[in-house]
């Protein structure tokens, strides 16, 4: 369970000494949290046109093997679709120096809200990846039970 911000803001600057030299060792860790998030994003994007690419090459075949092999394709692929818009409306930048103001826990308060938002968008994307992923690979063995079966 995600810690309420506010609490997570306090514990973050008594962590590190209390005062703006605190909160900019917490800045520095939130900006290191925000690096594992758009490497993870990365990789979901990466997936997605691998994905998308392999479709492009054995897609027609597949969907020739049989109406489940369609389905499952059809339905992979506006999976894998959907988180690729997800991840796309997510790109949208904002610096943590944006959220530094005279207050320090209110500061930190709101670039933990941000990091949280950030992170329940990229689990959103991640399930409808896998559920892409797994109606891709029901489609691929479809298509190889139709082939074995003719």
């Amino acid at each position: 369970m995600t810690p309420d911000p506010e609490d997570e803001a306090r514990e973050l600057l008594a962590l590190h000494g209390g005062g703006r030299d605190a909160l900019a060792r917490a800045v520095e860790l939130l900006s290191r949290q925000f690096l594992v998030i758009q490497n993870r994003s990365q990789l979901l994007l990466t997936l997605a046109t691998i994905t998308l690419t392999i479709t492009g090459f054995s897609g027609p075949k597949m969907a020739e093997s049989g109406v489940l092999a369609r389905i499952g394709l059809v339905a992979g692929l506006i999976f894998v679709l959907l988180a690729v818009v997800l991840l796309l409306a997510n790109l949208r930048i904002r610096w943590l120096t944006h959220f530094i103001g005279p207050d320090p826990q209110r500061s930190l308060v709101a670039a933990l809200r941000y990091r949280n938002a950030k992170t329940r968008w990229y689990l959103a994307q991640i399930v409808l990846l896998m559920i892409g992923l797994g109606c891709y690979v029901g489609a691929i063995v479809a298509y190889v039970a139709a082939v074995h079966t003719r």
